[in-house]
């Protein structure tokens, strides 16, 4: 069954361009754009996009569903998460399966493709968390490159748990020169911030502000650097996860104007949230606990200059939610036990876009951060981040003068809290098609669970 899909009179808005065009769509994928009125197409659906933005999906390349952490697990299915996402305007995930100490990477990945598999409201793609480095998990590396899994991310957090040591790193980044992988790093000193968690935990500081100011923005940093170091060491490119302190901007700042393959990505939460959140009384604060941590307001201005200077390209979610109510409050009494994540993957392209409006970036940047340079960065592009003839018809129609306010009581995500409870903002999507199915028609949900695919991914394509 052959279809066709036009979207009449919108201003399509790329990473690049800027322009007043109708798009057709067929059989799921991009045909053609041509200017207003100038193609008398036909086609099965004719959306109307007048004084619309017509988009790419976004392309949000940190998701977290179905994560097990702390005792407990993420609380948003592949489906529930991926359906938040399609409200939210986006229409790829890329989310973290796991390798367990003591298994291989082949038995992390399957694991997430059975839990992901016929539940995806629009496409998903790996990256692999490793967690055991040794022959064996370096050989399989070299495998899920050829399937598709070109990106591996590595922890200086969580001894016992996640934590590579830097021989470990060493060794998965010299693999990665070789095969083209991408590692991804959570760049913090776990070690040493175990430490000033137990002085603190002694000292009877128990309440959720104190996560944060036990995980230093100076150990952030200075993971950071060395996570630089050992890949300039290593001649392998790196991909530095979740930003959040002016000091960590400063090292890949640094290691970029020395040439090096150094890339970046921050968060909603630390451009929008700041540690006053984690500081809430009644326990409230344990909303906000992630890590990194969100940090004192003042480092929000150095994150949004780097965004507009590229010293930071994209913007994901981390979204990795936990209910207040029975999952956040295992933490009451001791801020090391509350699990850390928070929901966002409907939240992100509404946020950047208010950015937009508040004159913090332009439009170009906003599809840049948001789609082209996460597609770019994870093989995905110009398949997915971009609208133009040959890519899938990921394409949001989005209002940008619809005002809404964001809360728990209409979000998607399931979850019983919102990070951005009340906050008023500027611009709403409307319509959603994922390769060409609508998914949201007229903020009405249209989807399905399993329309959405595993998608393979090329290796990083902003390496030469």
């Amino acid at each position: 069954m052959s279809s066709r899909t036009v979207i009449r009179h919108g201003l399509v808005i790329t990473a690049s361009d800027e322009i007043h065009a109708d798009v057709l769509v067929e059989d799921g994928r991009i045909a053609a754009l041509a200017t207003p009125h100038s193609q008398s197409w036909t086609a099965d659906r004719v959306i109307d996009a007048t004084g619309k933005y017509v988009i790419p999906g976004g392309v949000d390349a940190h998701t977290h569903m179905e994560l097990p952490f702390g005792g407990t697990h993420a609380s948003d299915t592949f489906e529930t998460g991926t359906r938040a996402a399609a409200w939210g305007g986006t229409t790829t995930i890329v989310d973290f399966a796991v390798q367990n100490v003591g298994h291989t990477l082949r038995e992390g990945l399957d694991a997430w493709h059975a839990k992901a598999e016929g539940n995806c409201a629009i496409d998903y793609a790996f990256h692999m968390i490793v967690s055991d480095v040794n022959d064996e998990t370096l050989k399989e590396m070299d495998l899920l490159i050829e399937e598709g899994v070109t990106s591996f991310k590595q922890f200086m957090a969580y001894p016992g748990v996640f934590y590579s040591d830097d021989g470990q790193i060493l060794r998965a980044m010299q693999r990665s020169a070789g095969n083209g992988g991408l590692i991804m790093m959570h760049a913090e000193n776990g070690i040493a911030i175990d430490v000033l968690v137990q002085q603190a935990l002694a000292r009877g500081e128990t309440g959720p502000r104190y996560h944060g100011e036990a995980r230093k923005a100076l150990l952030e940093a200075e993971a950071t650097h060395r996570a630089i170091r050992l890949a300039q060491v290593a001649g392998a490119p790196l991909y530095v996860v979740h930003v959040s302190a002016t000091e960590a901007v400063a090292e890949l700042a640094r290691a970029r104007d020395e040439g090096l393959d150094v890339f970046g990505e921050t968060c909603p939460q630390y451009l929008f949230l700041s540690a006053d959140n984690l500081a809430e009384p009644d326990f409230e604060g344990a909303k906000y606990v992630c890590s990194t941590p969100l940090r004192p307001r003042e480092h929000q201005a150095a994150l949004w200059r780097a965004l507009r200077t590229n010293d930071l390209q994209v913007v994901s979610t981390d979204h990795c939610p936990f209910c207040f109510t029975g999952q956040k409050d295992l933490g009451r009494g001791d801020f090391s036990k509350i699990p850390n994540g928070l929901p966002g993957v409907e939240n992100r392209m509404d946020l950047l876009h208010q950015a937009v409006v508040e004159g913090r970036i332009s439009r170009r940047r906003w599809i840049e951060i948001a789609c082209a340079a996460p597609a770019r960065m994870f093989g995905l592009y110009p398949k997915k981040g971009t609208i133009a003839p040959g890519a899938d018809a990921d394409i949001v129609i989005y209002d940008p003068h619809a005002e809404q306010v964001m809360s728990a009581a209409t979000h998607h995500m399931n979850v019983d809290y919102s990070a951005y409870e009340g906050k008023r903002v500027t611009g709403r999507v409307e319509t959603v098609l994922s390769r060409g199915e609508p998914v949201i028609v007229q903020r009405e949900y249209t989807g399905r669970a399993g329309h959405g695919v595993f998608t393979p991914r090329s290796t990083c394509q902003y390496l030469n």
